[in-house]
């Protein structure tokens, strides 16, 4: 994990400054800057990076606006920073291709924290397994080994943690979780557990792999309970 590469985006030197110096000290010495959207999508089209923190509030292109020509680009976990804490802005993140949030002001310990609980679950998933593994359901297929999600035979973009948790799923059909074990088992900290995080991502695996989103046939709704992914047979 140490050398995982990591881009940070924001337009002020001292949040820049911070993060870096807290992230080398952290044991993560392979970190880039950008203080522009541009700069940013230019940095990630010649460098494959493992981890992005990306500043909503950047100048002429926002972080909103830039993640989509950013998600074209990599899978990679995009955590925006913001100093927004509406439910709105933090849906609005997740919506359009980012898997988490740092509020600002915000702790140096609590940002580490998040970095490397999504890099486990992003390095896992890009790290080559002993064993093709193959999820295969009537209309779509998550493959391991890949790291890819097909629906009716197309490759359908997915971002990591997306990916993640619906091959969580995967690996126990037919069994009901619940919002915080989602959390605690897919982004990995249990001080950190929100329920908005999972509810969004429930609803980016549905428009990917339900013929309606509306009306679930594979990953249901336990009521009260949680959620389940059922087996074809179930169906």
């Amino acid at each position: 994990m140490n050398q995982s590469k990591i881009l940070i985006v924001d337009d002020e030197s001292s949040i820049l400054k911070l993060l870096k110096t807290v992230l080398n000290k952290e044991g993560f010495p392979l970190v880039d800057t950008a203080t522009t959207g541009e700069q940013a999508l230019l940095a990630c089209q010649t460098t494959k990076y493992d981890l992005i923190l990306l500043d909503v509030m950047l100048p002429k292109q926002n972080g909103f606006e830039i993640c989509p020509w950013i998600r074209q680009t990599t899978d990679a976990p995009i955590l925006f920073l913001t100093a927004r804490v509406g439910d709105f802005d933090k849906l609005t993140g997740f919506a359009v291709g980012g898997d988490d949030y740092i509020t600002k002001p915000f702790n140096p310990l609590e940002v580490i924290a998040r970095v490397r609980a999504q890099l486990r679950r992003y390095l896992k998933t890009a790290d080559v397994p002993n064993m093709n593994r193959i999820y295969t359901y009537r209309t779509f297929q998550v493959d391991e080994y890949a790291g890819e999600l097909r629906v009716n035979d197309v490759t359908v973009d997915c971002p990591a943690q997306v990916f993640q948790l619906l091959l969580f799923f995967c690996q126990n059909p037919n069994r009901v979780f619940s919002k915080k074990q989602l959390y605690e088992q897919v982004w990995g900290e249990q001080s950190l557990s929100d329920d908005n995080t999972v509810m969004v991502h429930i609803h980016r695996i549905r428009e990917r792999i339900e013929p309606n989103p509306s009306e679930p046939v594979y990953l249901i709704t336990a009521r009260g309970l949680g959620y389940k992914l059922v087996r074809e047979s179930e169906n």
